[in-house]
């Protein structure tokens, strides 16, 4: 049986504890956040959406998706991320789960995520797979010579 992890939107108060988290894995520098989930507090980010999944109380993970510009229902993951102590205890996937539901019920009809081709990767790319996304591209040296983007996609509605 999975274990429930309970997973809410995002208020203010979590912000300390996602810096951490971002930190903590090395995503981008967390100072970035605070203009990143501004617009979602403010209502001005009508579009996004801020999930965290908590354990004992705490934030232990975030995902950030916002609706993909000019589609009918294509969605984008912009940033999913598990405190690396908590990683592999099916957090991520509980999160991931929640968010596509939380869409697929508000005409979600695609999801669609992006990742680095490097090597450092492979688990990024793996959970995804695990998670039934399938890779629909790959931009060569997109980042930076020799690191190409590669494009998941997952169906939300039949």
């Amino acid at each position: 049986m999975t274990k429930m992890h309970p997973i809410r939107e995002a208020t203010p108060s979590d912000i300390p504890a996602l810096k951490t988290i971002i930190a903590s894995t090395d995503l981008f520098p967390a100072d970035m956040l605070d203009d990143m989930i501004a617009p979602f507090f403010s209502g001005a980010g009508a579009d996004e959406i801020w999930l965290i999944v908590e354990h004992d109380g705490a934030p232990v993970g975030l995902a950030y998706c916002a609706a993909e510009r000019m589609t009918e229902g294509t969605k984008n993951l912009l940033l999913i991320a598990v405190h690396p102590q908590r990683q592999g205890a099916g957090f991520g996937a509980a999160l991931l789960a929640a968010l596509e539901a939380r869409l697929a019920e508000a005409s979600g009809r695609v999801l669609l995520v992006e990742t680095s081709g490097l090597p450092d990767y492979e688990a990024t790319r793996h959970f995804y797979r695990k998670n039934g996304y399938h890779e629909e591209a790959r931009i060569r040296d997109f980042y930076k010579d020799g690191e190409d983007k590669i494009v998941f996609w997952k169906r939300l509605k039949p």
